[in-house]
């Protein structure tokens, strides 16, 4: 008895997205507490190859990987009173200089380096609206950052904080953000919360029903599978009967 193909296919296309969600929702679940990080979705679509000369009862369809876009809504904003901790309260992202050119975060946690500059949790550089390092020399004096991310180190105007937006980013790593693939830069609405951090927009609760849902998922392709095959090895054994 021949062999039928489409289901194992169908199977193992589905099973191999159901690990994907799977992975999705655990790094989701893994960066509830992590300040600014945003919830990624897989989203999958169908793909319809007509072979066999377009018999309609042997289309062959699979699940197939589309994007994980980047959910982009408003985290909760958490009160730390530090000087140097930083939430955007709307739309934008902070522009960091690192080993690899500028990316964004919206992780406002941000400190003083030995040498004056602010820095994030990696040490890399937050910069002002003209891609310079945003340096503090002078610790005596009250530190104060509007709205808009004007720098104030006592009456002295230290230097703007640079704030972008996309139509779409991804992610990249450490918490950064880049922007996706033909992006348009576009405005930025916000304001610039000093003493503040922006949660993480993942639901804990939700994440860990997602979570259980996805292993759910993937636990019934791989039974499906071996019931399959040994369907298979029974079509088999009567066919040669």
């Amino acid at each position: 008895m021949a062999l039928n193909f489409q289901p194992i296919y169908i199977l193992a296309s589905g099973g191999e997205r159901a690990l994907e969600n799977l992975n999705v929702v655990t790094n989701n679940l893994a960066n509830v507490n992590t300040p600014g990080f945003k919830k990624l979705l897989l989203r999958e679509m169908s793909q319809y190859l007509p072979e066999n000369k377009g018999d309609s009862s042997h289309l062959f369809v699979f699940p197939r990987f589309n994007d994980t876009p980047v959910i982009n809504t408003q985290g909760n904003l958490i009160k730390t009173d530090a000087p140097f901790d930083l939430a955007i309260f709307g739309k934008g992202f902070f522009g960091i200089e690192t080993p690899n050119g500028i990316k964004y975060t919206r992780n406002g946690h941000f400190l003083r380096n030995g040498e004056g500059f602010l820095v994030d949790s990696n040490g890399n550089y937050l910069l002002n609206e003209q891609g310079k390092r945003i340096r503090i020399t002078d610790i005596t004096k009250p530190i104060n950052i509007l709205d808009d991310g004007t720098v104030y180190s006592g009456n002295e105007v230290v230097g703007k904080i640079m704030v972008r937006n996309f139509s779409s980013v991804r992610p990249d790593s450490e918490s950064y953000y880049i922007p996706d693939n033909n992006a348009q830069e576009i405005p930025a609405e916000y304001q610039i919360k000093q003493g503040y951090l922006e949660q993480s927009n993942v639901n804990g609760i939700e994440a860990m029903i997602e979570l259980i849902n996805a292993q759910r998922r993937f636990e019934i392709y791989g039974n499906l599978m071996r019931s399959l095959d040994q369907m298979e090895q029974k079509s088999n054994e009567i066919g040669r009967a």
